[in-house]
């Protein structure tokens, strides 16, 4: 992965169950990429480690931090907070390190409006089919069925917002996404004339909203 003398910010974002948290851990592990650790409310899962996956906080924490207005970012995604915090991102790039956000359409908007001094690639992942994101969601972790139907619910709110990114990939084989995520992250780096096939994902992202 091409380095310069500020770090690179890359943004992924995808409806629940998409997989975006293994590509984030693929690309930083396989890239040199600082992980952004979010800050949440939510209660972590088995697997989870507190300062690694995220930093679990209370409620009356996370709204200490948006008052003192350390986030760069920040979301309530279902009924949960979700927040990045400015200093640690920053430090970061400013020693020149890349750094990869794994964060909902709504936080990748205020990030785009601080129109950031760094150059900012933003990407949108969805799904083979509805089908394989529920069972995804229903074998992540999730006992409570309430929680898969509230996620396959904001399902249909998530996916209008694809067109707002630089690019959209379909995550229907893990090394696959990769391999296309980091070529365009190499090729906006190095300036390169790059696209996507925009009616290709139309076409699936209607197939999806049936």
């Amino acid at each position: 992965m091409s380095l310069r003398k500020d770090g690179i910010v890359v943004v992924l974002s995808s409806p629940s169950g998409a997989g975006k948290t293994t590509l984030v851990k693929k690309i930083a592990q396989e890239n040199n990429f600082k992980i952004s650790i979010s800050y949440t409310t939510r209660k972590p899962r088995t697997s989870e480690v507190n300062g690694k996956d995220y930093f679990f906080i209370s409620e009356e924490e996370f709204k200490n931090l948006i008052k003192n207005k350390e986030f760069l970012e920040y979301a309530k995604v279902f009924e949960n907070y979700y927040g990045s915090s400015k200093s640690q991102v920053f430090e970061n790039l400013n020693k020149g390190e890349n750094v990869i956000f794994d964060i909902d359409w709504q936080g990748t908007e205020q990030i785009k409006k601080h129109k950031l001094n760094y150059k900012l690639i933003t990407f949108f992942i969805l799904p083979p089919t509805k089908s394989e994101l529920f069972n995804r969601l229903k074998n992540r972790d999730m006992k409570d069925k309430s929680i898969v139907e509230k996620r396959m619910k904001q399902f249909n709110e998530d996916i209008k917002h694809w067109k707002n990114y630089d690019f959209v990939v379909i995550n229907d084989d893990l090394e696959k996404c990769y391999n296309e995520i980091v070529k365009f992250i190499n090729d906006k780096i190095e300036k390169f004339e790059i696209s996507y096939d925009k009616k290709n994902i139309l076409n699936h992202v209607k197939k999806l909203s049936i």
